[in-house]
């Protein structure tokens, strides 16, 4: 018989989960007392929070008959809170983490997620990071927030609103394969008839892999902006170029090439490769700017260049044309989208 929720109290299921939760150096004060402490030796705090809702954000049962497990949820909890602290240049510092759970819901998938959340900060490679303490509460969906905190180690912050005319765009991480991946699972084929390369983008999509190391390598490095891509490469250039006051040209033939990698899954479906790459969300890359002749950190790729926007002009543009490409007619992720 599973044990669910609503068969124990609040005190003995935070027993099972705290024992779950991954402590950094930088906690002082973990779960236990009204609030944590949390070093701060920079004396500024970055902050971020994100949330997970069922059958909104992720599904228990997908219609190719995969599951999100608790673990997965777990993970991409922290992947994306921790991807947001990545883009301002800053390392993270402390999660503490919000549950709205059903009386239905079973215990080890509560446990799941607590070890899927503190697996993904040790190897995203953030061990410094601490789990700090949380709350639960009851209600008809599972919710999973989570917030963030930060240090910028003594660096001045990496805004989305520095680019400059005559800068380069540079990416670092995953484009395009988180959305194969949620497409797969959206999709009727059977998980167990994946190919190696098609499971390695349903595992993306579950369990994002941000390039944590890259965000304090490009504040290093000089870069002028920078932002977590979670909306969609377009969508999000967009934001930045409204930021900055400028215009993104981005690179066709670059970007093509990373497209190449997603061929076979954009066939099964019937999509082009292409479009995953520009409006495709949820990988957690970084989408940089660097003066032009500054040489790129490792793991960034230059896809583009900045240059002053007039009055009438698209602030986004690969190869100086407008893109045409949507899925289902969104450039990106739009989380009150029908």
């Amino acid at each position: 018989m599973t044990l669910t929720v609503a068969q124990l109290s609040e005190s003995e299921l935070l027993a099972r989960i705290f024992p779950r939760l991954h402590a950094g150096s930088s906690m002082l004060l973990g779960p236990g007392d009204d609030a944590a402490i949390i070093a701060a030796p920079d004396s500024r705090t970055v902050i971020s929070i994100d949330t997970q809702v069922q059958d909104k954000d992720f599904r228990l049962l997908w219609p190719n008959g995969s599951t999100s497990t608790g673990y997965d949820v777990g993970w991409k909890a922290a992947a994306q809170n921790l991807s947001d602290i990545n883009a301002m240049g800053a390392s993270a510092t402390a999660i503490v983490l919000s549950l709205t759970l059903p009386g239905t819901t079973p215990v080890s998938w509560v446990e799941q997620l607590a070890e899927g959340l503190s697996a993904a900060i040790v190897a995203l490679g953030a061990p410094q990071c601490s789990v700090a303490g949380g709350d639960l509460s009851g209600g008809s969906e599972i919710v999973v927030t989570v917030a963030v905190t930060g240090t910028l180690e003594g660096r001045d912050p990496v805004l989305r609103s520095g680019a400059r005319a005559g800068d380069q765009i540079a990416v670092c991480g995953n484009m395009g394969f988180s959305a194969a991946g949620w497409a797969l699972h959206e999709s009727h084929v059977p998980a167990q008839d994946f190919t190696p390369g098609l499971a390695r983008a349903a595992q993306l999509f579950a369990r994002p892999e941000p390039p944590l190391a890259a965000g304090v390598l490009a504040a290093r490095a000089g870069a002028t902006a920078m932002m977590d891509i979670s909306d969609g490469l377009l969508r999000d250039a967009t934001r930045m170029a409204t930021a900055s006051g400028v215009g993104l040209d981005l690179d066709r033939a670059v970007l093509s090439r990373v497209a190449e990698e997603l061929i076979e899954h954009a066939q099964l479906v019937g999509v082009d490769p292409l479009v995953w790459v520009l409006t495709g969300g949820e990988d957690h890359g970084l989408l940089s700017t660097f003066p032009a002749n500054t040489p790129l950190p490792g793991g960034f790729i230059r896809i583009g260049s900045v240059w002053s926007l007039g009055a009438a002009e698209v602030a986004v543009t690969i190869d100086g044309q407008n893109f045409e490409g949507t899925v289902d007619g969104a450039l990106g992720w739009d989380h009150f989208a029908v």
